[in-house]
């Protein structure tokens, strides 16, 4: 099981994950990761079902506490703090850390609200109406809704959703954005929308995305880990762990792992 990593600069790591184990209950699920995401890029885990690319993402905004029988050993640094120390608060990871997932869920509330909602109930004290026009325009959305903003989110088409729901993550003001296959519900047209998002949205945030969809990883991803799972003794199972992590071009033409080449040529997975 070879690890692999480039090594940037200290200034431009956002996170850290440092040894890595996640278990839900007596199974490990994900094994030994060490990684650094480099800070303003788009980071893309690639692997087979069941290798623990989920898992590890939302390891990253303490997600997995809300799992009944979910614990994690090893680090995971942001802005120099474990944020596994029973110090810190995970609403606050969360809200600095926003979360997007694979099937749109806007809030059953207007479009407004739903991008007001969660700044207000973090304490938003500036322009609320500036607030929503701003996030829905990083999000690629505003001209599609500036007209409806009283209308409810899940009236809009499902990519539309994607992108409201894009938008809420981005009106708590986070550092990181996570999105765990945020297109595999969506027509291709969307698709190409969020990704187009994402390229802008880089400029300003860090973004990590799951995706079992290896051309989306060549499209929108600087960095690429991949991630395999192997069987576990005895047979209960199997544990994933990262193979390699690298600059996207890297892994999909220069891979320096064998079962990086065998899946990114399609021989698996």
């Amino acid at each position: 099981m070879g690890t692999s990593a480039p090594e940037p600069n200290n200034d431009d790591i956002c996170l850290s994950l440092d040894g890595v184990t996640i278990s839900y209950g007596n199974f490990e699920a994900v094994r030994d990761v060490y990684m650094d995401i480099p800070r303003g890029k788009v980071t893309a885990f690639i692997g087979p079902s069941g290798c623990g690319k989920s898992t590890v993402l939302r390891a990253i905004n303490r997600m997995n506490d809300l799992i009944p029988g979910c614990h994690l050993k090893g680090r995971v640094v942001f802005d120099g703090h474990d944020i596994y120390d029973r110090r810190v608060d995970p609403v606050e990871v969360r809200r600095r850390i926003g979360m997007v997932f694979q099937k749109p869920n806007p809030f059953p509330k207007t479009i407004y609200e739903n991008i007001a909602f969660g700044a207000r109930i973090n304490g938003y004290r500036g322009n609320m109406d500036d607030l929503v026009e701003r996030a829905l325009r990083k999000a690629a959305v505003w001209d599609e809704c500036k007209d409806k903003l009283k209308e409810s989110g899940l009236a809009l088409s499902g990519g539309q959703q994607q992108r409201l729901c894009i938008a809420r993550a981005i009106a708590t003001e986070p550092e990181v954005i996570l999105m765990d296959e945020p297109c595999s519900a969506l027509d291709p047209i969307s698709t190409l929308k969020i990704e187009e998002t994402m390229h802008e949205l880089k400029r300003s945030y860090t973004i990590v995305i799951v995706t079992h969809n290896m051309q989306q990883a060549v499209r929108v991803a600087d960095m690429t880990a991949f991630f395999n799972a192997e069987a576990v003794e005895g047979g209960s199972g199997k544990v994933g762990y990262l193979v390699e992590f690298e600059e996207t071009e890297r892994i999909f033409n220069a891979p320096n792992q064998q079962a990086t080449q065998d899946y990114v040529s399609g021989r698996f997975g």
